[in-house]
């Protein structure tokens, strides 16, 4: 069953958000076969996964009725994907991405770290951001991205940072918690050049869907 979704969009500093290439997550449910069905044969759907997701402290309280496992996915083009949104109780959402930093070639994609920060970013922190980030060989994409809602009800809270977002594809290590343990030092890194990047939430794949 699919019912009529409510996309929250915030303004970026470049004018009105265009929805066009991102990441999107939607709950992991008993309902899901059909979508992931559905997703499977979209050519907007360059990549499917079942991840687990870990939402920091800072932005828990975004998310009450958060999941445990959502379905991952990334899109060349948004139409025809929110409205494929199973409806339900728990939040569906999607960080459009406004700018690619660097990507680098990769097979193994394991982890997703996502981060924000607190107050605005001009090209030069930008620039010294992903110079450092570069030197972290295992970081295969960094990106700049907009946080929306995907939800049938408007939220009681909204996100007030979601213009500012930093996604982080990780080649994967051993275990999750490698790949964590690497993704604070890298952030870290950031914060020795007085740049702070607060956790948002951590995706681990699971499975690979398409």
């Amino acid at each position: 069953m699919y019912g009529n979704i409510f996309i929250v969009v915030t303004v970026s500093r470049f004018g009105w958000l265009v929805l066009a290439q991102g990441y999107i997550c939607t709950p992991h449910e008993k309902e899901s076969g059909n979508l992931v069905e559905i997703w499977a044969n979209s050519q907007n759907i360059l990549n499917m996964h079942f991840v687990t997701a870990t939402f920091s402290y800072e932005c828990a309280p975004y998310f009450p009725n958060r999941a445990n496992h959502y379905i991952l996915a990334s899109y060349s083009n948004i139409d025809g994907i929110s409205d494929l949104i199973c409806k339900a109780d728990r939040l569906s959402f999607m960080f459009n991405v406004s700018e690619a930093l660097f990507e680098r070639e990769t097979t193994n994609i394991k982890y997703i770290s996502i981060y924000f920060t607190k107050s605005f970013c001009g090209d030069p922190e930008i620039g010294e951001v992903a110079n450092i980030i570069a030197k972290r060989e295992k970081v295969k994409k960094l990106s700049l991205a907009h946080f929306l809602y995907l939800t049938t009800e408007q939220p009681k809270f909204t996100f007030p940072y979601a213009r500012n977002v930093i996604v982080l594809e990780v080649e994967g290590e051993k275990t999750h918690q490698s790949d964590q343990k690497y993704c604070e030092r890298t952030r870290r890194d950031v914060a020795r050049k007085g740049i702070a990047l607060t956790n948002f939430v951590s995706l681990s794949i699971l499975d690979k869907l398409k």
